[in-house]
């Protein structure tokens, strides 16, 4: 009996394993023609017992005949037949398929561990996630410390500065949500040329939106920046503009940078956003201390540090994927066609990034009609905010990465869905408890790393109450809404925020109106970030939601295809 190379096909075959004395194999093969009907029966895997035999004979072999999908046994052996082309594998890829489907088989068990194993596994997945939303806020907390120790007047002109460059960013986060859902379809075709094109016309969208950002803030910053302060603030326009203008150059490097971290995400690489991270932060930080404190640049020399360090951040992430085997300098025009698959999958994320960005943006914009004192309290208390909500950020990644299975996938199970939903929530909240004790005490007890100023100090002191309780339900929240976006009900999602974004606004008119000052404005943003809290769980628990309810039909989507 003639022994051939392994053959790895994308049909299927039936074999019978025989042991034989052959010590230069493991198992002989006898072929069995089967109907068509049998063939999509049996999944087009390698047999199970072929695990058990590998650790022994690492070279496995077999005949060389196999079943066409027509139902034919042919011998694609190289010295009897011409069917030895394309078609034969070898052992090595053999081998590196059966990793990548045994890391697989890993990741899709997560839903079947215990509570505590759950939780732990949830936070080694989403730990080195954090640097991709961490990233800008720390850099504008930094920002933040080190003007803070010069001049209350222009760290009231970050608070507007702030606005323009990283909370209008987030009007562009719907390219990093297309990003991974496109690279992650692909990928699980295993087709890196569809990867690479996904990759091409995403960072040709990037590139337009940085060039175009570019261009606002060159040409209408200021206007921008005057129709946002008022007339009873202009004078923190000069600095805020200069702020502005000095960061607009780094516009086309920080979306593309974000397009990037999103690609290396939906490849599971966790790790380059983090190094990305620390590299980018440490620049960020040196370049403050020596423009700001040592050369007196002010808020100019905050502005230039942070810029440079978002282009190298972007730098990082863009030959992370050149190492992974991509050309991350290619760039190709997309199709009407596959710009409206990416609007598809993003107009809805689009929509609640949007009430969120606009609400936050109320809230600055009520606090500087407040006087200088105000804003540049508020300023300091929303960056250690920001700093410390984007910790619950990857707890919506897990989610999105583990509930589609359960929710509508092949082995869905609808009780493992709301058991893995429950360890999302218990770090959740767990998290929000450290977060806001600690996000608390920080400016609470150490307000002079931020200011010197007693009177800015005051008004700090004034929203600690609000803060905590804010802080302490955002990564809970972020858990549910992350359900709600794995099991597709994004119209919900975007309602609900829109709902939430309107409720917030009237609360933040009331309050002003009241002369509630700036812990009005503050309690108005607990009633936000309750109101979504609660609007996500009863959708969640509804006997009609995605976990409950076994008729999925309004809730699929229709996969995404490139043109």
């Amino acid at each position: 009996m003639a022994i051939k190379t392994l053959i790895y096909h994308s049909y299927s075959v039936i074999s019978l394993p025989k042991p034989i004395s052959n010590s230069s194999s493991c198992y002989s093969q006898s072929i069995i023609p089967f109907n068509k009907i049998s063939l999509h029966l049996i999944p087009p895997r390698i047999p199970s017992f072929l695990r058990l035999c590998a650790p022994k004979c690492r070279r496995i072999q077999f005949i060389s005949n196999c079943i066409t999908p027509t139902n034919d046994i042919v011998d694609i052996n190289p010295e009897t037949g011409s069917r030895n082309d394309d078609n034969i594998g070898s052992v090595s890829s053999f081998q590196e398929e059966e990793e990548e489907m045994q890391v697989e088989v890993e990741r899709e068990g997560l839903e079947k561990q215990s509570l505590w194993n759950q939780v732990k596994e949830i936070m080694m997945f989403t730990g080195p996630a954090t640097g991709l939303w961490l990233c800008g806020p720390l850099m504008s907390l930094i920002d933040t410390a080190v003007i803070g120790q010069g001049s209350s007047i222009e760290l009231a002109a970050l608070g507007p500065g702030t606005v323009v460059c990283d909370y209008m960013s987030y009007l562009f986060m719907f390219l990093s949500v297309a990003t991974s859902n496109l690279v992650a379809t692909s990928l699980a075709r295993r087709d890196k040329n569809e990867v690479q094109h996904q990759i091409s016309i995403l960072l040709f969208v990037a590139l337009v939106c940085g060039i175009s950002m570019f261009l606002f803030t060159r040409f209408f910053g200021s206007w921008a920046l005057t129709a946002f302060t008022g007339p009873k603030n202009a004078h923190l326009v000069p600095a805020a503009n200069t702020y502005v203008q000095i960061r607009g150059y780094a516009w086309p490097a920080v979306i593309v940078g974000w397009v990037a971290q999103s690609a290396s995400l939906g490849m599971k690489d966790s790790w380059g956003p983090l190094k990305a991270l620390a590299v980018s932060s440490i620049v960020n930080g040196v370049g403050d201390i020596v423009l700001c404190s040592f050369l007196g640049y002010g808020i100019a020399g905050a502005a230039w540090a942070t810029m440079v360090s978002q282009v190298i951040a972007a730098y990082m992430m863009i030959e992370a994927l050149n190492d992974k085997g991509y050309n991350a300098y290619s760039i190709s025009v997309p199709t009407l066609n596959e710009l409206m698959a990416v609007v598809g999958i993003a107009a809805p994320v689009f929509v609640t990034m949007m009430s969120k960005v606009a609400f936050y943006s109320l809230i600055i914009y009520f606090a500087t009609s407040m006087g200088t004192l105000s804003v540049a309290a508020h300023q300091v208390m929303i960056q250690t905010y920001s700093i410390c909500t984007v910790w619950g950020e990857p707890l919506s990644q897990t989610a999105q990465s583990f509930m589609p299975e359960l929710i509508y996938g092949a082995n869905r199970s609808l009780p493992k869905a709301r058991r893995l939903l429950k360890s999302l929530v218990i770090i959740g909240a767990t998290l929000g408890l450290v977060l806001g004790t600690i996000g608390t005490f920080v400016p609470w007890l150490f307000p002079t790393l931020f200011t010197p100023d007693q009177n800015v100090i005051l008004e700090m002191h004034k929203v600690l109450l609000p803060y905590f309780m804010a802080l302490a339900v955002t990564p809970s929240t972020h858990s549910l809404e992350g359900t709600l976006m794995a099991g597709r009900d994004l119209k919900y999602l975007g309602l609900s925020m829109t709902g939430c974004f309107a409720f917030g606004a009237l609360s933040l008119m009331f309050v002003s109106s009241r002369g509630l000052g700036l812990a009005g404005c503050w309690f108005a943003l607990v009633g936000f970030q309750w109101s979504r809290f609660f609007l996500a769980l009863q959708r969640l628990l509804s006997p009609s939601g995605i976990l409950y309810s076994e008729d999925l039909s309004c809730y699929k989507i229709e996969e995404v295809k490139s043109a």
